[in-house]
């Protein structure tokens, strides 16, 4: 099975390339300038169509990394994608996580949970619909732009309500037969941050690889750190209109994680580690086999085939006692407590089929957009193993699993959407799509000594529907609204969570719903950039957790299940303006201020919980930024302000409970710069600059239990140079 997609994409490059060769009558044209205006420091949109995606009325972004002053070398994500209006991060990468996870509207942040995550276009979590967590994501020092698009990407993409979020890494150097980039960066808390690339192209073929290797002390005691990840991709041109290329990516790391804490701890002291003994590690691995052809100049078709091979492997003091239970040394057996061991095999292959064609429609150009999707994905998820009492990483047991369970996806899901274009200014996009779900679960859970057998299947048949209309009152701004459904099956993280103190509701169901979307954007010349707009997201059957007390011994406990349904609704607005250019667009330097900012009121509609706000959905998020360039020299000062949330539905303060309870609200202020001359480049930066202590995430799993703090103040220095 796993073959079969890797099998499938090879012939159809043989099949296209032999009917290239057959049909490749194109000629050289004459060369033309185009001249136009940059899209002010790094944030723009994507156009109506690319790569065969329609992207008309849907509301997105789309953020060029080189142009940013930021630490990416850590992959700081606030830095990053913070100019994404309503972004909402979670920030437990130095807490044991590898990534930080994000999420927009007030939705579920933990490892990107709501969003569609890929790379160059194709899946890197650990499951399209089972296990749909993103542990890997390219460094930052490989991407050349992130390409976001909001709910409205659920009907070319996938049924997610978050939308999508596509990290687009660097190309090989044009006319250009070997490139080398080299990058080091330094510091605090133990940082080093080793980053090497090559590319190159020569004739019909082009390459480009890069290796990244990083090591971390960590904010906290126990939390130290390193990772390796890789990156290659080969591509050969054989016409004009056909191309074809394989792409690799790898993870290997190794993460201590100090543990959660409670309140009354964190207040004391926030770099307090509660544990000693708790490790992970998550090795990825991606495969990934493509076409691109197009036949005729109205006409593009691209197949990719994507094999995913993946662990997630720990060792830890479990979340037995909440945050405030003690690692300690029990004077009776003079040992620690046996720890407890959990590993995870994913596997999943996914092939997606687009085709785009242009057509006269009246006396205007339609396009028709449309596809399939085929993935099926298989996961092992063995836990409560009892480990050993020692503190290293060792993922040996003693005896058999507490659960040893396998689980199956199979997801087949045609698309279509059409761009119809009306006079020169509006355009209406209507689309469809069709998904077909199949689920199993088989293996063995030991509950109360005795063994379960579960052996499930179900399947899903559920369609979708969006319209988009953008109206465009000048050649560079538009009016755009869009209205697309939504939908989200039960995952296996939500059937049976890995190390988790809440209990389950067995009997939970899928979420589903729709993104609805209307604003206004574009550019005036070089000196100013907006995106306006307002949002309503309705979201059913939404799974949480809630705080509930025990009648028998009137003790608190929280529960995964279905809440409620709940409406997210708001406003999202992006304004930067560069006030040099707009006094002098001839101006070699410029001053830009920007302002991200969102307003999200996000509550159950329904249930016991009516009235009350969404767990984790801050109403404000605010982040402004002062940004000063030249030809040299760039520098980039943010002021990030996220408001407080609840970290469970019942929306307590203060609980026993490792997740329920108050998440403040915080202001965390930023400040990079680069100095540039010829190929070199010197960063350097301070995160964090007033060292506030705040964290985002209560957790009732690992790397708590608790409150995962975030880091402190912090400061980095590097250097890039290219030959």
């Amino acid at each position: 099975m796993r073959k079969r997609g890797i099998v499938l994409v090879f012939a159809i490059f043989h099949i296209i390339n032999t009917n290239a060769q057959k049909v490749d009558s194109s000629k050289n044209l004459p060369e033309i300038t185009v001249t136009g205006y940059k899209t002010v420091n790094g944030v723009g949109h994507l156009p109506e169509i690319k790569n065969g995606i329609i992207y008309a009325g849907k509301k997105n972004e789309i953020i060029l990394v080189d142009s940013l002053d930021a630490n990416k070398a850590i992959n700081n994500t606030r830095q990053i994608l913070g100019r994404i209006p309503g972004l909402n991060i979670v920030e437990t990468e130095s807490g044991g996580f590898t990534a930080n996870g994000i999420a927009t509207r007030g939705l579920n942040p933990i490892q990107s949970i709501e969003m569609n995550t890929r790379q160059n276009g194709y899946n890197i979590s650990g499951d399209v619909y089972g296990y749909n967590e993103a542990y890997y994501i390219p460094p930052m020092e490989a991407v050349s732009r992130i390409e976001m698009v909001r709910g409205a990407a659920s009907l070319q993409f996938g049924s997610q309500f978050g939308g999508l979020v596509n990290y687009v890494t660097k190309d090989a150097p044009i006319n250009k037969a070997f490139e080398f980039t080299t990058s080091q960066t330094m510091g605090s808390f133990g940082m080093f941050n080793f980053f090497n690339s090559v590319g190159g192209s020569y004739k019909k073929f082009s390459y480009y690889a890069f290796l990244q290797y990083r090591n971390m002390e960590g904010y906290r005691p126990n939390s130290q750190q390193w990772q390796l990840s890789g990156f290659g991709k080969f591509q050969y041109k054989s016409t004009n209109k056909l191309n074809i290329g394989i792409e690799y990516s790898l993870l290997r790391n190794q993460l201590k994680m100090p543990g959660g804490l409670d309140d009354s701890t964190f207040y004391a002291n926030p770099k307090a580690s509660t544990r000693a003994r708790n490790w992970l590690k998550s090795p990825w691995n991606i495969i990934t086999g493509y076409a691109n052809f197009t036949p005729s100049e109205n006409t593009t078709i691209s197949i990719k085939t994507t094999y995913l091979f993946s662990n997630r492997a720990l060792v830890w003091r479990n979340e037995d006692g909440g945050p405030s239970a003690t690692d300690e040394i029990d004077p009776a057996t003079n040992t620690y407590v046996p720890r407890e061991v959990g590993n995870e095999d994913m596997h999943n292959t996914t092939t997606e089929l687009r085709i785009a064609h242009t057509y006269n429609l009246g006396k205007r150009q339609s396009t028709i957009a449309g596809g399939v999707r085929y993935a099926y994905a298989w996961f092992e998820r063995q836990g409560g193993g009892e480990g050993t009492t020692n503190s290293d990483f060792d993922l040996s047991i003693t005896g058999d699993w507490g659960y040893n369970l396998d689980f199956t996806t199979t997801n087949i899901a045609p698309f279509i959407e059409n761009i119809f274009r009306i006079g020169n200014k509006l355009t209406i996009t209507p689309g469809f799509r069709f998904e077909y779900l199949n689920s199993t679960a088989r293996g063995y859970k030991i509950v109360d000594n005795y063994k379960q057998v579960p052996d499930q299947s179900r399947n899903r048949y559920f369609a979708l529907a969006g319209m988009g209309i953008e109206y465009k009152p000048s050649r560079n701004t538009s009016i755009y609204g869009n209205f697309s459904q939504a939908y989200r099956p039960i995952d296996y993280s939500q059937l049976e969570p890995f190390g988790v103190t809440s209990k389950i509701d067995p009997n939970l169901k899928d979420a589903y719903g729709y993104n609805a979307d209307l604003g206004y954007r574009g550019t005036i010349k070089n000196y100013l950039n907006f995106d306006i707009g307002g949002f309503y997201m309705a979201y059913n059957n939404r799974i949480g957790v809630v705080l509930k007390t025990d009648p028998t011994t009137n003790t608190d406990y929280s529960l995964r299940t279905n809440i409620a349904n709940s409406v997210h609704k708001g406003i999202e607005s992006y304004v930067e303006l560069n006030i040099l250019k707009a006094i002098n667009q001839q101006s070699k330097f410029g001053l830009s201020i920007f302002n991200s900012f969102s307003y999200i009121d996000a509550k159950y509609t329904s249930g016991e919980f009516k009235d009350n706000r969404v767990e984790a959905a801050a109403k404000t998020i605010s982040r402004v930024g002062l940004i000063f360039s030249n030809k040299h020299f760039s520098s980039t000062f943010q002021v990030n302000s996220v408001g407080d949330a609840f970290g469970d539905a019942s929306n307590a303060k203060i609980s026993n409970d490792p997740i329920a309870g108050y998440i403040p609200a915080y202001t965390v202020v930023d400040i990079s710069a680069t100095y540039k001359i010829k190929n070199y480049a010197i960063k350097i930066g301070a995160n964090n600059l007033t060292d506030k202590s705040y964290f985002t995430r209560r957790t009732d799993e690992y790397p708590g239990p608790g409150i995962i703090p975030s880091v402190g103040r912090s400061l980095y220095a590097g250097f890039t140079t290219t030959f």
